[in-house]
């Protein structure tokens, strides 16, 4: 048995059991105890409140429960079609992120959807014809600042230019094109609304300091401002 359909079982017995110990786990799934712990350590990654009581074994938090959504094969096949897609992004918090959120949401599944989308999940590849691998860990970072307004500092670098340049910017919208996330802001240093590739991103910071919104439309942008990647 794989990792995943294991978690789930194991999350379906914390549920339906007080306590369970490790060598339970380790004797039932056929696994050594050091699994157990690392299984144990992915589920609470992924946000589930397993509790260790010294001594005796894994329990729950008192009042957790899963919400009961139901997804369709069809549903499932996308989702994990999905998690490919993701994986080309090139930007390694948001592809993190998106793992831990679909192992939070494959905990919801059917077992029949969970065994016949393990099955879709071998069987899918997806080419990737870029010979540019710059990865980027910024992207969802960046996502929290868009939503939330907030001032972002940036060292960026352009493609081809040695020197790197200081910049304020208010985020307003990502893109993706070729497998590289574009992010569109007001620049301060420019005063303009400039486009900067993520993965030439050095360094950023969010600040803590608000700007108003800007009413930006991206739908606009694009109409006065096309983007040739």
């Amino acid at each position: 048995m794989s990792q995943l359909p294991r978690l789930i079982h194991i999350l379906t017995l914390l549920k339906s059991r007080r306590v369970l110990t490790a060598t339970e786990l380790s004797n039932k799934f056929n696994v050594s105890v050091r699994t157990v712990y690392r299984d144990i350590q992915k589920l609470v990654e992924a946000g589930v409140p397993v509790i260790t009581l010294e001594g005796r074994g894994y329990t729950l938090m008192d009042g957790y429960t899963v919400a009961p959504v139901q997804f369709t094969e069809k549903q499932a096949n996308a989702l994990i079609t999905a998690q490919h897609l993701v994986n080309k992004s090139n930007d390694s918090s948001f592809a993190s992120d998106f793992e831990e959120a679909l192992t939070k949401i494959k905990s919801v599944f059917r077992s029949s959807v969970l065994e016949k989308s393990e099955l879709l999940n071998n069987q899918i590849h997806v080419f990737d014809n870029s010979y540019e691998n710059i990865s980027s860990n910024a992207l969802s970072e960046i996502q929290l600042a868009i939503t939330n307004f907030n001032y972002v500092e940036i060292n960026y670098r352009k493609a081809d230019d040695p020197n790197i340049s200081f910049r304020k910017i208010e985020p307003c919208a990502i893109f993706s094109t070729q497998h590289k996330w574009i992010l569109l802001a007001w620049c301060h240093l420019r005063t303009e609304y400039r486009a900067f590739r993520i993965d030439r991103i050095q360094h950023f910071k969010i600040l803590k300091e608000n700007f108003e919104d800007r009413k930006f439309n991206i739908q606009d942008y694009f109409q006065s401002c096309p983007y040739d990647a």
